[in-house]
């Protein structure tokens, strides 16, 4: 069954059309920053740009950073929104069970799909940002140590393992987008409205962010740690918000994902 979904999923035109556009952001941007050699301030713009001219290898994290706020969690939630509500919009979800398929088992199966999206996603980005990166901007030696955001040095080892770190943060931070947008696509058929409510939720939450009176809704918010990866480049690595980070999205993931297993397995299908 998960290897029909995974099947379904990465045959579809519009998948691979998801990820190129969330790779032409970042390359766009290093292509302008290549042209005019004119990044942002230190501690202005996405994170990490301000440091990619004087090296490309960087920018793997820096286009992480440009596609994170908005287009990465945007992807995930159309894909996740889709996964149940697009079969039952299609009239396909009650075939789909008519079969000896398990409602757990069909949950599981478009559950391990969306992660494997969002692994892709994230590693594709990365990958790009650091090729793009490496072609276009800042060309040092692998061996030349980096400086860290707090300003000290960075071993290449101690970056590579650093960006891997992040790349897998932004990956489970996104699990908790998916788990949003899941839960909704049980509760509708129509894939649209799973897929904007998952989004009218983070724009909520990033909006809250920015308003002194919910302070104290912040540290519960979905949106709240995802930027909490930049701590990995810091020299020590401050691991408080990213344990902070992590823990939360489990808790999403964890309570999202049961509540939206409550209700697929307890619900009436009718399309």
């Amino acid at each position: 069954m998960i290897r029909i979904e995974l099947l379904k999923l990465f045959r579809r035109p519009r998948t691979w059309l998801t990820i190129a556009l969330l790779d032409a952001l970042p390359t766009l941007v290093a292509v302008l920053l290549a042209i005019t050699h004119i990044g942002p301030r230190p501690g202005q713009g996405p994170a990490f740009l301000s440091a990619v001219l004087a090296n490309g290898s960087l920018f793997a994290v820096a286009a992480l950073g440009i596609v994170l706020p908005l287009f990465l969690p945007v992807a995930v939630a159309v894909v996740a929104g889709d996964s149940i509500a697009g079969e039952a919009q299609g009239g396909t979800l009650r075939y789909l069970l008519i079969r000896p398929v398990g409602r757990t088992r069909l949950l599981a199966a478009k559950l391990v799909a969306v992660f494997v999206f969002v692994c892709v996603s994230v590693v594709v980005v990365a990958g790009t940002g650091f090729l793009v990166g490496r072609a276009l901007l800042g060309n040092q030696s692998l061996g030349v140590a980096v400086t860290s955001v707090s300003g000290s040095a960075l071993t290449p080892g101690q970056l590579a393992v650093r960006t891997l770190i992040a790349v897998g943060y932004v990956a489970f931070s996104m699990l908790g987008v998916a788990a949003v947008a899941l839960f909704l696509s049980t509760l509708t058929d129509s894939a649209l409205s799973a897929s904007l409510g998952a989004l009218a939720i983070l724009i909520a939450s990033s909006l809250l962010l920015t308003i002194d009176a919910s302070r104290a809704l912040q540290p519960y918010l979905p949106t709240r740690y995802w930027l909490s990866f930049i701590d990995l480049f810091r020299n020590p690595i401050l691991w408080r918000n990213v344990v902070r980070g992590v823990a939360l999205q489990g808790v999403y993931v964890v309570v999202l994902l049961g509540a939206a297993w409550a209700n697929f397995t307890t619900k009436d299908i009718t399309s």
